[in-house]
This record gives structure tokens, sequence and C-alpha cells, in this order.
């Protein structure tokens, strides 16, 4: 008998509702997006995410039931995020699957934001139908978001070693900042991509690059504070008053922009790459997953995909970003291996994998 779990993603400022059967046939998936929300304040306001989580759960959750075409009382089990995540955030959808789970007299699982990542990748991918597709573990994931940029060995199901991580900004937050000071929108990620194409950057020097080579981690300030060194020299900075005085064409700061934005990218894409690629390497690893909204980055699929020898297995857009389908996908795997979790369940902001 199939098994319909429903997902409830609210770490950060997407509030997401998902339903999966087992494991990897998505049946919906909704998410409401709070970016015009934040986009004034150029990233996420932690009280003004968790107001909006209370307000847009419930509709949410009964677009997400009439999408996937079954009623609330045929799903099987509950899960949502504990962590990590903001906490004001994480409260509401884990709070939302006690009531559900109560209620509903069903199980209830309690899912760890980076590996829910890790497991758009079987949602992605329907493995059930094409058995020999799977590459196999253990498998290298690079998860990379507004909050984290980790490299992860996976071992097996439920079985993780953290053998990278940033030391800094994460790649996404990395993005955000770069993308405010060329004076372009939130979220970053989008606009920086958005504004590189027609570029190759090459028209500066290219930006540094943190190799730290005797880790995997990674250290994304650098190459930030070098673009903001650039853009303050060529007068594009939004902040500097000499702005308008040093900039005589509209067409020319579009140009330098998309120059700078692409010199920019470059610079994260191949440090992410490199690493992932290394860490593959070192670990015999049997194939390479990406996730988290980062990835859903164009150059940064292109360049891994060019680059590595291995399978390299990454969600469609959609399924990178938060989503409640991931949350689902991955739960199902924690109760095939008995994993169920009290009403005691309390978030936990700084959850770690591996």
């Amino acid at each position: 008998m199939a098994l319909k779990v429903l997902g409830i993603e609210t770490s950060c400022d997407e509030t997401a509702v998902g339903v999966v059967e087992d494991g990897r046939r998505l049946l919906s998936n909704v998410v409401s997006s709070q970016v015009e929300l934040h986009a004034p304040y150029g990233g996420v306001v932690p009280e003004v995410a968790s107001r909006q989580h209370i307000r847009d759960m419930a509709p949410a959750l009964d677009k997400a039931l009439a999408d996937s075409g079954i009623d609330l009382s045929d799903i099987d089990v509950v899960a949502a995020t504990y962590g990590p995540g903001l906490a004001g955030s994480l409260i509401t959808g884990l709070n939302t699957a006690k009531a559900l789970s109560l209620s509903l007299g069903k199980p209830m699982v309690g899912v760890n934001h980076l590996e829910g990542h890790i497991y758009a990748s079987w949602l992605a991918r329907g493995d059930e139908d094409h058995p020999e597709e799977s590459p196999g573990f253990p498998l290298a994931c690079l998860v990379a978001s507004g909050g984290h940029t980790d490299l992860i060995l996976m071992e097996g199901h439920g079985v993780y070693r953290l053998v990278g991580r940033t030391r800094d900004d994460a790649a996404g937050e990395a993005f955000d900042k770069a993308a405010r000071i060329l004076g372009l929108g939130f979220p970053g990620g989008p606009e920086i991509q958005k504004a590189s194409q027609g570029h190759d950057g090459t028209e500066f020097s290219p930006l540094p690059r943190a190799w730290m080579r005797d880790t995997l981690d990674f250290s994304f300030s650098g190459v930030k504070t070098a673009l903001l060194h650039l853009a303050q020299r060529e007068g594009l900075y939004p902040g500097d008053p000499e702005a308008e005085k040093t900039t005589e064409l509209q067409e020319k700061v579009d140009r330098v922009v998309g120059e700078m934005a692409a010199n920019f990218q470059e610079a994260v894409v191949e440090v992410m790459v490199v690493k992932a690629l290394e860490m593959a390497r070192r670990y015999k690893a049997r194939g390479i997953v990406l996730g988290g909204g980062v990835t859903a980055n164009a150059r940064l699929r292109e360049e891994i995909n060019r680059a590595s020898t291995l399978p390299v297995i990454i969600p469609p857009p959609v399924l990178c970003t938060d989503n409640g389908a991931m949350i689902a996908a991955c739960a199902y795997f924690q109760f095939d291996r008995g994993e169920e979790f009290g009403l005691d369940l309390d978030i936990d902001p700084a959850l770690p994998l591996g």
C-alpha cells in the first residue's frame, strides 16, 4: 500500500507544503513566497517572516491537498522541518505538524532541513522506475543556500558525514550581499544570474578565490569584499556619493554591472565545483548530489555537469529552493527506518547534519 506523506517546510521565509507518495512520487508542491515582503530590506526579517507564516499556512495546506487530489484523512504520515533555521519560522511549521498529527492520529516525523534538500533529488529522478540509473552510495552532496554551504558525504540513507562547510558567509548570503553592492534586487542569486547573461566577466581582473587548500571548507567573505572595492573604484556602488558623477551613460552602467556580476558568479561557482569534485575524489563517491537554492544557478549546474566524470544529480530549480515536497520525501525514508517523533519534539535552529 502506497504511503502518503505530508511535508511542511518553514525554516526561513517560504511557507511550503507538499504531498509525496512512497518518497518519490510528487503529488503536490505548494510554496507561498515572501520575497516581495522582504525585498525592501534586502534580506529576510525574522519577525516579519514568522508572522507571515501564520497567515499563509492554512491556505498553503488547503491548496497542497487540493492539488494532490486526496483528503487530509488519506495522509499516512505528517512531517515538518524542525531545524536548522529561524526559530520563529520553524515553530509555525512544527506546531502545525503536531496539531495535524494529534487530530488525525497519524505519526509525525521531524526532518533536518539540510537532509530535505538532499532528498529533493529522489523526487527529481524516479529511481523506482529506473533503478539501474542510481549510482549508489557513497554520494558527495553539496548543499548550498542562503544559510549553508556544506559538503556532506552520504554513506547511506540517514548516514552522513560533514566534510566541509563555510567559515563565514554562505554562498546564497554572498550572492545577496553582492546584489546589494551592485544595486540589484533581492534575492541576490537570481539577480546576479540575470545581470550576468551576455557577459563573461573578463572586463576586470578575476576576483579572488579562497581555496583554503588544506580543507574542503569554503570562505566567501573575501570575494564579496573584493567586489565591493571594485564597485567603489568604478563608481557604481550605490553608497558612493560620487556614483552619479562617474557614470556617464546607463548603457555603460548596465554593461559594467553585468561584467562585475559575471565575474563574481564565476568566482563563487568555480570554488564550489572544484571543492565538490575534490570531495568526490577523496571519498570515492559514486555520484554527486546538489541541493539548496543556490544550486538552481544555471552556471553552477552547467559547470559541474561539464567538469564531472561521475553522475551528477540535481533537482529541477523549483525543487532546489525550500519546499515541502523535499521534507515529505525525506520523511518517508526516515519513517521507513522506524523513525517517529513525539509531540514533545522541539525546534533546533542550529541542528547539524553529520
